[in-house]
């Protein structure tokens, strides 16, 4: 089986990095940097979402597992005393196909512009704000028109991505094993003029949303922790990915709404 790490780059990731490095050479472990059967994130959520992004092409034969060296983390299970435990578990899996996974629904996010039409995946969320003045879209649930949007911007996360932007919006956390996308409001406007739902709204597989700015609107898109300004887009389209999934090893149980407990209430009192 063969592997990859993506490593934050302070102190703490490198030296935990080439420890690794050193147990997978000891066991004949293959790094392959091209095309690994694992990837292993040694830093934070951004660290993974930075690996998800690069090998965002072959999601359909590798699994991540990530190592938090900062603050928990919500896609890593391990801590850096647990490397030489976790190196074992893996180096015990000869094949691929023996990996313990979970598998969790991406965002597809389909951009329509004046010259063509381009595809992107998001592990955690997709957003799109004006620039300089308020953004001014239609909103289309399943190709009807459902609002006029005018404000800030709007999210669109997936289950995964439900703790992170999402919530800090007023979104509601999804299970990731869900296939669901969920729309949220940055700042909308809401007056005697101007009208939105108001509420983040959660779309089931097979339904979509399309969002039709005005036209030459300088917006500001994100894909995640990758932006881009564009002012070209005549509309974009989100759903559920359909034919892929992100993939991560499992090597023991760690309960999603355990993840939520520790990073936002801490220990139950009893």
């Amino acid at each position: 089986m063969k592997y990859n790490v993506i490593e934050r780059g302070d102190d703490i990731s490198k030296e935990l990095t080439e420890r690794f490095k050193a147990l997978a050479a000891a066991h004949g472990v293959i790094q392959d940097e091209q095309s690994p059967d694992i990837v292993l994130s040694i830093g934070g959520d951004g660290t993974m979402l930075q690996a998800f992004h690069q090998y965002a092409s072959q999601l359909d034969h590798i699994a991540f597992v990530g190592i938090h060296t900062g603050h928990l983390g919500f896609f890593a299970d391990w801590k850096p005393a647990e490397l030489d435990h976790l190196a074992s578990l893996m180096f015990s899996v000869t094949t691929p196909e023996d990996l313990p996974i979970v598998q969790y629904p991406v965002v597809e996010i389909e951009i329509t512009t004046e010259t063509g039409v381009e595809t992107h995946l998001a592990l955690n969320e997709f957003t799109l704000r004006g620039i300089e003045v308020s953004l001014v879209a239609q909103l289309h649930i399943n190709d009807e028109l459902f609002e006029m949007f005018r404000g800030d911007g709007i999210c669109i996360s997936s289950p995964a991505g439900s703790t992170a932007y999402n919530k800090s919006l007023g979104g509601a956390m999804v299970h990731p094993s869900l296939e669901a996308i969920q729309i949220a409001e940055i700042a909308s406007i809401n007056n005697r003029v101007f009208r939105t739902l108001g509420s983040p709204m959660i779309l089931p597989k097979h339904h979509h949303c399309d969002i039709y700015p005005k036209a030459h609107q300088n917006m500001l898109l994100s894909l995640d922790h990758k932006y881009m300004q564009r002012s070209d887009v005549v509309s974009i389209r989100c759903r559920v990915a359909g034919n892929v999934k992100v993939k991560f090893a499992r090597f023991r149980p760690f309960p999603f709404w355990l993840r939520v407990r520790e990073a936002f209430v801490g220990q139950a009192s009893q």
